[in-house]
């Protein structure tokens, strides 16, 4: 969604963390990890120089990479996403996802029907399912995301980011006005290692602005990238 946005305006390369579309599957997570994976490829792709945009684990992914590799990042931008640890926030997603029999449905409408008993949210629960699919040799239905290691090591993927020293680049996070992820009392950490770090509001949207407000994520940041 935000990629159809943006694509006449840069050139984008969108990727896949680990454990998520079709890059590989890890047996443990790791910020470091996730990190160093999205360093690799960019490296493979002969790019010395980006703009690095992630949402929620991959807004913290992108902190990772500016971190410990500022050279490589121009900008940073975040979605709705601090460098702190959060306690346990996606209950909803995990039981939805969780009560999905796979090998029961025949159709993509009958795990929206399931997920809509857990997640209210038509945008989010259509970004979700983006993520299923049916293979054409056995017909039986996947998810792109590995979902055990997920929710296995969901504890780690909440953790903080365990990093001294500051990425001094421009950075813009952005917001979901109707969520609660970015708080005042994370402001002090977040500056301490994004010091020239900006936040802007997407009106009307939740923790997933980018599925539910994609045209004025989009503007924020091209906004953020022609100043």
């Amino acid at each position: 969604m935000l990629r159809r946005e943006l694509s006449s305006d840069f050139n984008i390369v969108s990727i896949d963390l680990p454990d998520h579309g079709k890059s590989q599957r890890s047996s443990r997570f790791s910020f470091e990890q996730y990190a160093e994976s999205i360093i690799y490829l960019l490296n493979k792709l002969s790019i010395s120089k980006a703009t690095i945009v992630g949402h929620s684990l991959g807004g913290k992914v992108a902190m990772q990479i500016a971190l410990t590799n500022e050279n490589l990042v121009e900008a940073l931008v975040v979605l709705d996403i601090a460098p702190v640890a959060y306690t346990p926030r996606h209950k909803s997603v995990f039981n939805a996802l969780l009560n999905v029999n796979l090998q029961q449905i025949t159709e993509r409408k009958e795990a929206n029907n399931i997920m809509a008993e857990y997640i209210t949210e038509p945008s989010v629960r259509q970004f979700l399912l983006k993520s299923l699919y049916q293979d054409n040799k056995t017909q039986s239905w996947h998810w792109r995301f590995n979902l055990d290691l997920l929710y296995r090591d969901y504890s780690l993927l909440s953790e903080a980011l365990n990093i001294e020293h500051s990425y001094n680049k421009p950075v813009m996070f952005l917001k979901g006005e109707l969520s609660d992820y970015l708080q005042p009392q994370y402001t002090k950490h977040t500056i301490a290692l994004f010091p020239k770090s900006r936040v802007r509001v997407v009106q009307g949207a939740g923790h997933w602005l980018h599925a539910e407000k994609p045209a004025e994520c989009a503007k924020h940041i091209r906004t953020f990238l022609r100043n």
